[in-house]
């Protein structure tokens, strides 16, 4: 045992060392074969570093809250069957270059959505970067400025995975829309990408202050794209009970 562990030590595979004793009495114990032995041994290193990459994963995405699947509330959420998104989160989309968007009022999950399958896939291996469309302009505007625009997309097309949240919140000048043009166009067929918006796309010509780069915007997401309408009432006021103010009533003199 002592030359396994030296062995173990060298080989830099902490987890090994520590489950070695325990899964090697019970391989005694059950008389297991040296193939399932080293099977064992082995996936609890290679499981433990896939988490330990995929949280590195999801620091780097920069996502502002944490969010699964699995809390989101499809109960609340009937416009949006379960099956479907348990299907998007199998990552078949990400492997086929293929798009989704979500589309709904504010409140409605869109980004809850967006999430948690971005924190899917960057537990599946896959580099994810999460913004809202403003700091993505801001981003391609940077390059621009410094006239390094076409590296810095060539160099998004390393990322899996790119989500632009809150589409239509802010409208954009004609600069900013042509920058989104081409941040869209450099990803059509060759990456994956999740929007979300408050608005429906024939509200996008008004966004983008153009409706033709709009269409031709459009025309590229979801031509290869799962398409969502959610609808209802906002998940963050449901828990709001919304009365009308009563009016004070004076408080009456005591009598004399």
């Amino acid at each position: 045992m002592n030359d396994l562990a030296y062995l173990i030590r060298q080989m830099k595979a902490p987890r090994i060392a520590q489950a070695v004793s325990r899964v090697a009495e019970r391989a005694r114990n059950e008389s297991w074969s040296y193939e399932d032995f080293l099977t064992t041994l082995l996936e609890q290193e290679v499981l433990a570093r896939q988490a330990q990459g995929g949280e590195a994963r999801i620091r780097a995405a920069h996502f502002p809250a944490r969010k699964t699947v699995e809390e989101f509330d499809f109960a609340y959420q009937t416009s949006l069957r379960q099956q479907v998104v348990l299907h998007l989160a199998t990552l078949s989309f990400v492997e086929a270059r293929d798009n989704v968007i979500f589309l709904g009022p504010p409140g409605t999950g869109k980004t809850h959505l967006a999430i948690a399958l971005g924190m899917k896939a960057c537990l599946a291996g896959h580099r994810v970067q999460f913004a809202t469309a403003t700091q993505w302009v801001m981003r391609l505007a940077a390059a621009n400025h410094e006239k390094d625009l076409e590296a810095y997309l060539r160099q998004l097309e390393r990322t899996s995975l790119i989500i632009i949240d809150e589409v239509g919140y802010i409208p954009f000048d004609a600069e900013a829309a042509n920058l989104f043009f081409q941040l869209v166009s450099s990803r059509y067929e060759r990456r994956s990408v999740i929007v979300t918006s408050n608005k429906p796309f024939t509200a996008w010509g008004e966004i983008f202050g153009d409706p033709v780069v709009a269409a031709a915007m459009i025309d590229r997401l979801v031509h290869h794209a799962e398409i969502f309408s959610l609808k209802g009432d906002s998940y963050r006021l449901r828990d709001k009970k919304l009365t009308s103010p009563r009016t004070k009533m004076a408080t009456p003199l005591p009598a004399e």
